[in-house]
């Protein structure tokens, strides 16, 4: 088993509707986000605790870059949707690395897998077909299916018994990932290392 970790995946949303005020409800980012056919050129950094993996820099700091006087709210909250979707993909990216095998499937859940707009991102960004369960609370689902075995209950569906899956299927090519990630990655040069050792001698996260 492989485990990657970030440190800002859907909080991204709640610090764009609790700290910039910028989003009413975290369930409007997609829509939002999906009204700009793009976010202009702007990259959202959520280094707002350092960066986890696969970077693991304790001293990264957020950043939004690329902004012109035509970036909206809007163009920024897709940015923030982006960059869940590039921290998955550079996740998935070092677990073929590691495990020595192509990703054919990601399959999902959580809260922000309801989000329709951020996972037609992440299978573009992938590349490979993105599968949500008909119920997205699968840790909850399982612990509940666990507590009725242990009660000799019938167990909630699973397995064969279980909804079909929702698909999302890459609408975009090769050459466009590559460009996606070359420009995240510009974007993460520039946070990474910001804060000053010296004067922060406590690395953010500890």
């Amino acid at each position: 088993a492989l485990e990657g970790s970030v440190f800002m995946g859907g909080a991204i949303m709640q610090w764009l509707r609790d700290e910039l005020g910028i989003l009413a409800r975290a369930s409007d980012a997609g829509p939002l986000a999906a009204s700009v056919p793009d976010t202009g050129g702007v990259y959202l950094v959520p280094a707002f605790a350092g960066l986890g993996a696969p970077h693991w820099d304790a001293y990264a700091r957020g950043a939004i870059v690329g902004m012109t006087r035509g970036t909206g709210r809007r163009h920024i909250i897709r940015a923030a949707e982006e960059a869940i979707a590039f921290q998955c993909a550079e996740l998935a990216a070092a677990m073929e690395a590691d495990a020595g095998c192509p990703l054919n499937v990601l399959r999902v859940d959580g809260g922000a897998s309801a989000d329709d707009f951020l996972m037609q991102i992440q299978a573009n960004l992938l590349g490979c077909r993105i599968e949500r369960p008909a119920c997205t609370e699968t840790t909850a689902l399982g612990a509940a299916a666990l507590a009725a075995q242990a009660l000799g209950w019938p167990a909630p569906a699973a397995g064969a018994d279980a909804p079909a899956p929702h698909m999302f299927t890459p609408a975009r090519d090769e050459p466009w990932r590559r460009q996606q990630l070359a420009g995240w990655r510009r974007a993460v040069a520039r946070a990474a290392g910001w804060a000053d050792p010296a004067a922060d001698p406590t690395p953010a996260g500890s």
